[in-house]
């Protein structure tokens, strides 16, 4: 099967259709991570069969929850973002929410911006800072493979909005991260999800700042 073959097939495994534009950007998106992978390390991952399944697709998981959880317009910020996963996607596939990709190294950062301005995406930019450092308010913080939860709620509870949630993507259910969570923190949903062409359990782990 050829990508886009590949990769619609697998969107609507996932209950996504994809339309031409979305379609194209995720490729493009996959090619850029592929190019520029070559010379800044982007990622661990090099050959174009892995960048869709465990990236393209991979993020592509969370989009039909995310929409379940917050169906309108939405600020979102992706922390320990990397290359851009699930950020960069996210941003492809629902242009109504903002998406802010932050990490710490900031040829990654860079690379976000540059994917930005290639796909012509006015709702996504990438951030070089460290979390703790920044301020504002949002109604998504999602991280994939970022830090251990208690870690992730710790670093970024001043930044989630007070009727946001933290959409967390862990490999198989972290039941020793789930039970050292810091006090304020409720963990309402861990929810399975299947990855077409991934032989990987994979979760998303939802919280939100416990009532007082």
């Amino acid at each position: 099967m050829s990508g886009e073959a590949t990769l619609r097939a697998g969107a609507a495994q996932l209950g996504l259709t994809l339309n031409d534009q979305q379609c194209e950007r995720l490729l493009a998106y996959g090619a850029l991570i592929l190019k520029w992978n070559k010379v800044y390390n982007l990622t661990a991952l090099r050959d174009p069969a892995t960048v869709m399944t465990h990236h393209l697709l991979d993020s592509l998981s969370v989009v039909a929850p995310l929409q379940r959880e917050r169906p309108g317009v939405t600020r979102l910020l992706d922390v320990g973002s990397g290359a851009g996963l699930p950020g960069v996607v996210i941003a492809i596939m629902r242009p109504d929410v903002d998406v802010t990709c932050l990490d710490a190294v900031a040829k990654k950062t860079a690379f976000v911006q540059q994917v930005a301005a290639e796909l012509k995406l006015p709702n996504l930019r990438g951030l070089h800072a460290r979390v703790e450092t920044l301020a504002g308010a949002y109604d998504v913080i999602s991280s994939r493979a970022f830090a251990s939860l208690p870690d992730f709620y710790n670093g970024s509870v001043q930044l989630l909005a007070e009727a946001g949630v933290w959409l967390a993507m862990k490999g198989k259910v972290p039941a020793d991260e789930l039970a050292a969570l810091p006090p304020g923190v409720d963990v309402f949903h861990v929810e399975q999800l299947t990855v077409p062409g991934l032989d990987a359990e994979r979760c998303i782990v939802w919280a939100r700042k416990a009532p007082h």
